[in-house]
């Protein structure tokens, strides 16, 4: 800090300098003040030392509040507030209180914003769950005219419908997603199987299987955010899988011991340069565009909700082969201490 200072305080110091020389030439040049050179030395040497020391004491007095002022940095607005150092009067008091104003404006804007976010996502919440009662009833008449061979279409159709509405209510809890968690120990089928039947009418009619391969392992975790993380990986293989293809879901153990669920589709496959890029928010990509149905959130918000849960989700992928997406679970102890952290 003392440096920054030295910079700050350059004009009084050439100043200085500048009326040491102007004296010293001053002596020299006039023949009427007679004073032998070494004491020209002397008091030029004094006379640095003792602004030296006056620059050392106006350091200490003019940066003492910036010092006590930044061991805050680390408080939340209030506390930095509250205790910010007052001084008695000066340029240190009038810096203080702008400093206080303006932590207190940018507070009251954060408030704001944030009460406008909880009243848009308590909206589109309701706005949901709204929507979702019409289309219960939709469901209940697709059952009774089962039969209709135009209902298998129209169903599929629905079931796309009801994923949107549903991711949407998944969204509008993201905010509140630590809050939201409910650890336990479940098996991987019960966490793909619902997921399975739930996207049965849109594989019918695309004519696209699932498999389910490898041991029904379990594993600690929160069940209905796992399955939204399955929910939007499954969406996207059913998507782009060509009619009779096959999604396989297979469960092991990596050499680490930390269990992992592959799925794998039989889709046109990510270009090398794309794959980096697939968890990012609002990337669609080369396929996504041609298909002409990618919102580039699915893979966003699987990635985010993972990470959240200590999950390590990543992507293999070839053109014209397919991609394969890897859920790799946390340990027991390491998915408590990431809930705990």
């Amino acid at each position: 800090m003392f440096t920054p200072y030295l910079k700050s305080r350059l004009p009084w110091i050439l100043f200085f300098l500048a009326a040491l020389l102007l004296a010293d030439l001053i002596i020299l040049l006039d023949d009427g003040i007679e004073i032998e050179a070494a004491s020209v030395v002397y008091m030029n040497f004094l006379l640095v030392a003792v602004f030296a020391l006056f620059i050392l004491w106006r350091w200490r007095e003019e940066t003492s509040f910036l010092r006590e002022a930044s061991r805050l940095s680390d408080e939340s607005l209030r506390e930095w507030e509250e205790l910010l150092p007052e001084r008695p009067a000066g340029l240190d008091q009038r810096t203080a209180d702008l400093l206080t104003t303006a932590s207190r404006v940018h507070r009251e804007e954060l408030a704001k914003l944030a009460d406008d976010q909880y009243l848009e996502a308590d909206y589109l919440a309701a706005w949901v769950h709204e929507a979702k009662t019409p289309l219960t009833a939709m469901k209940l008449i697709m059952e009774e005219h089962r039969g209709d061979p135009a209902m298998r279409h129209f169903s599929a159709e629905w079931l796309r419908l009801h994923l949107l509405i549903d991711r949407q209510l998944y969204i509008s809890r993201m905010p509140s997603l630590a809050a939201d968690f409910l650890p336990e120990t479940v098996s991987v089928r019960s966490l793909t199987a619902p997921e399975i039947r739930e996207l049965a009418a849109w594989c019918m009619e695309k004519d696209v299987a699932v498999e389910l391969e490898g041991e029904d392992l379990s594993v600690r975790t929160d069940e209905k955010w796992v399955r939204f993380i399955i929910r939007q990986i499954l969406t996207n293989a059913v998507k782009y899988s060509p009619a009779g293809g096959t999604i396989a879901i297979t469960t092991d153990y990596s050499p680490e011991g930390n269990v992992r669920v592959w799925i794998q589709d039989e889709g046109p496959g990510i270009p090398a340069h794309e794959l980096p890029r697939i968890f990012e928010k609002g990337f669609t990509g080369g396929t996504g565009r041609i298909h002409n149905a990618a919102t580039g959130l699915g893979l966003y918000l699987a990635d985010t909700v993972a990470a959240r849960l200590g999950i390590r989700l990543s992507a293999v992928s070839e053109e014209g082969k397919g991609t394969v997406l890897t859920l790799t679970f946390p340990m027991d102890n390491e998915f408590d201490r990431v809930m705990g952290g």
